[in-house]
């Protein structure tokens, strides 16, 4: 089989393809054939040698936590899924329910456990489920990460009511999960890009009011008019130094701002003043556990929300798509197909 490698001295440009032995599963695990994968902010930093959680050591990573595929065959003791399956791969392998802790952390795809950048993959039985028979491969490859994480943000940790207001940060995949889920639940909706013509594209999502970021930088002051100067009930933060004193400005008393990226850069500072006037809410979350991803796929099935693909690449193909990741041209995914 053929698998996708990066390895010292990092960056795009390193991805390549390799030869690599035909895996099979072993006890409680299964074997899957690739049929997608998506692209994620995490693994671009990988593949930058960027992200802080790769093992003392490692010299190549085969890259992607999120996959769809087809179960090839099962090792000894599974039941969970048969050969002919078509699954999704957990982002967290370990981390079936409950809170998160160390282990469970410790058990992502991509880093430290080998990716679904591959043909074949062996995968722990309890890190893969089925996912709603609508969805399309790729579709179904762009949701262990960004649409968990957008799932759980919304429905695990804030605690929202129908007609509360959402503020959406750019429309990269998280942030287009957010807006489907938020207007699917009845929440009012801001989302803010430094395109009009994304915007546009999010207003046909269901988003309420827009703003663009470039032409408003302070764009705190479009939510509070839009909320009545009241403020946002909850913001998806995807920015990081770039984006979040306009979050805490933006949100209202007892509101929950949800850190999900710093696609705007790392580090920031701002008056923890702010919050502690406010009461509000400043939580850090990475993706989520395969119960929510099982609860988040009945609601998907449940209201026929369909993923954004908006560019799809051979999975040969990877730099160029990580190229187009890094030139923000997308709206939504962007997807690899085997």
């Amino acid at each position: 089989m053929r698998a996708l490698n990066v390895a010292e001295p990092w960056g795009v440009d390193r991805i390549e393809v390799v030869e690599a032995p035909d895996p099979a599963p072993g006890p409680g695990e299964v074997l899957v054939r690739m049929r997608a994968v998506s692209l994620n902010y995490r693994d671009l930093l990988m593949a930058q040698g960027l992200y802080g959680r790769l093992p003392g050591g490692t010299e190549t990573i085969t890259p992607f936590s999120d996959g769809c595929g087809i179960v090839e065959a099962v090792g000894a003791g599974v039941t969970r899924v048969k050969p002919g399956d078509r699954v999704a791969t957990m982002f967290f392998q370990r981390w079936i329910s409950g809170p998160p802790n160390l282990d469970k952390l410790n058990s992502s795809l991509g880093s430290p456990i080998p990716g679904a950048g591959r043909e074949l993959a062996v995968f722990s039985a309890d890190g893969v489920s089925k996912v709603p028979d609508f969805l399309s491969d790729q579709q179904v490859a762009t949701l262990p990460c960004a649409a968990l994480t957008a799932w759980r943000a919304l429905f695990e940790d804030a605690d929202l009511r129908p007609g509360d207001m959402v503020v959406l940060q750019g429309t990269g995949g998280v942030s287009v999960f957010g807006l489907q889920f938020a207007h699917a639940a009845g929440f009012r909706t801001l989302i803010t890009s430094s395109s009009d013509d994304k915007l546009e594209r999010a207003r046909a999502l269901g988003a309420d009011h827009l703003v663009n970021y470039r032409q408003t930088p302070e764009w705190s002051g479009p939510v509070r008019e839009a909320t009545g100067g009241v403020g946002a009930d909850m913001i998806i933060e995807v920015g990081g130094r770039g984006t979040i004193e306009q979050s805490i400005r933006a949100i209202r008393i007892g509101g929950h701002i949800a850190i999900v990226g710093v696609v705007g850069g790392f580090g920031s500072a701002f008056n923890p003043a702010i919050l502690i006037s406010n009461s509000a809410k400043l939580q850090g979350l990475s993706v989520g556990s395969r119960d929510m991803f099982e609860a988040m796929c009945r609601f998907i099935d449940l209201k026929k929300i369909a993923p954004v693909v908006d560019k799809v690449f051979p999975w040969t193909e990877a730099q160029a798509a990580f190229k187009a990741m890094q030139g923000g041209e997308h709206f939504g995914k962007i997807v690899l197909e085997f």
